[in-house]
């Protein structure tokens, strides 16, 4: 079993709230992880399922069910379908403050859970699970297999790569027709959704353009806007912000659109092994992406993430804004013998970032005119990360 990076900080929360909240996409594994940190727990756990009919059944009257398990870390899968347990847990756990009394999977973000937050307030702490991240499964799997399958657990431990597509492809029709309006509570038409997806696949790494999306889907722009809602709210995609503190230039003010799993993005898109995507016209999207979903899993939401963009063509990849304030700046390359832009030179003058890095797929550590350090994407990880803040 691969050790989850998350585990250490659940634990540690799990003996001092009485609620935690694990939250992710489908099939990431969150109840694995679930059930194999409640092994460990000083208190029995009782697991229930609300995609399970019996275990439905047992809640037909879940107040008085749960009061029968007080003494247990009662595990609740995929809770967000059962929205009127989050008053009756509020009530049960204020009768009884204490430790791990809950540990809620759910497969939907906070603010589509307001549910949660808003009955729960003071008495419940969020954990977000990714899919595997690079220093998870490393050094044991190599990285550019990682890069190609993405980190769900069925599609990267998957016996080979066509087997892993056709698990990802399954994942996005599943998904289109059935876990949205589960996960959600939100009716979409299933090809449509399907298109817009698939769209989308092609917009990985671009500027945000709703208006452009409308027109080439025929929808309107808040159908564009609802949609991308939706699939933030369910972890597959993600946007990146611009980075403009009053700095008196003309600066680009969209985001950036990502998908959250390199995997489920070239299932999208049709990459058909490593070699097809060394040859796709998407490699270098494809390359900074993965590299700023690996950098979000590792520092977490306590970091901020932005890119920047002058009118004149100065640019930086990510700009990372660390809990104390300072920034550090990455130009992400698909060459392990990067040049250096002279965007990236004149956004170093403009932002004066407290760090400045290039990050390639496996270059040597080293550093270069402007203080700017290369280094492998592993490296930048495990040893030039710990060390920003």
């Amino acid at each position: 079993m691969i050790f989850r990076i998350a585990t250490d900080n659940i634990v540690e929360d799990l003996d001092l709230f009485p609620v935690v909240a694990i939250i992710g996409s489908r099939q990431v594994g969150k109840t694995t992880l679930a059930k194999s940190i409640g092994k460990h727990l000083k208190k029995k756990t009782l697991y229930l399922d609300l995609e399970s009919e019996n275990d439905l059944a047992k809640l037909a009257s879940p107040e008085t069910y749960l009061s029968e398990h007080f003494d247990k870390c009662v595990i609740i899968d995929e809770v967000q379908t059962m929205p009127r347990l989050f008053p009756i847990i509020r009530s049960l756990v204020d009768k009884q403050r204490e430790p791990a009394r809950f540990i809620l999977l759910g497969s939907a973000s906070p603010e589509l859970l307001r549910n949660s937050s808003e009955s729960l307030a003071g008495r419940i702490v969020f954990h977000e699970l990714s899919p595997f991240s690079l220093p998870e499964i490393a050094p044991a799997y190599p990285m550019r297999e990682h890069w190609l399958r993405g980190g769900f657990p069925d599609a990267f431990l998957a016996k080979n790569f066509d087997v892993a597509k056709r698990w990802l492809e399954n994942f996005t029709k599943t998904f289109v027709e059935r876990d949205l309006r589960r996960i959600i509570g939100y009716e979409v038409e299933p090809l449509t959704m399907s298109r817009f997806i698939r769209m989308l696949g092609h917009l990985h790494g671009q500027i945000l353009n709703a208006a452009e999306i409308s027109r080439s889907m025929d929808i309107s722009v808040q159908s564009v806007n609802k949609y991308l809602y939706l699939l933030e709210g369910a972890f597959l995609t993600q946007k990146l912000e611009p980075y403009f503190r009053n700095l008196g230039k003309r600066l680009t003010k969209s985001p950036k659109f990502y998908f959250n799993d390199s995997g489920f993005h070239h299932a999208l898109v049709r990459i058909p092994d490593l070699e097809g995507l060394y040859s796709s016209p998407m490699l270098g999207a494809s390359w900074e992406g993965y590299v700023i979903q690996q950098i979000r899993r590792v520092c977490g939401d306590r970091w901020n993430y932005y890119f920047y963009r002058t009118h004149h063509g100065a640019e930086i990849d990510l700009l990372l804004e660390t809990p104390s304030g300072k920034l550090a700046a990455i130009e992400i390359k698909y060459s392990n013998a990067p040049s250096v832009s002279k965007g990236f030179y004149l956004s170093c003058e403009d932002l004066n970032p407290d760090f400045r890095f290039i990050v390639t797929p496996e270059s040597e550590s080293y550093l270069r005119d402007s203080g700017i350090r290369v280094c492998g994407l592993l490296h930048f990880l495990l040893h030039e990360i710990p060390s920003l803040d």
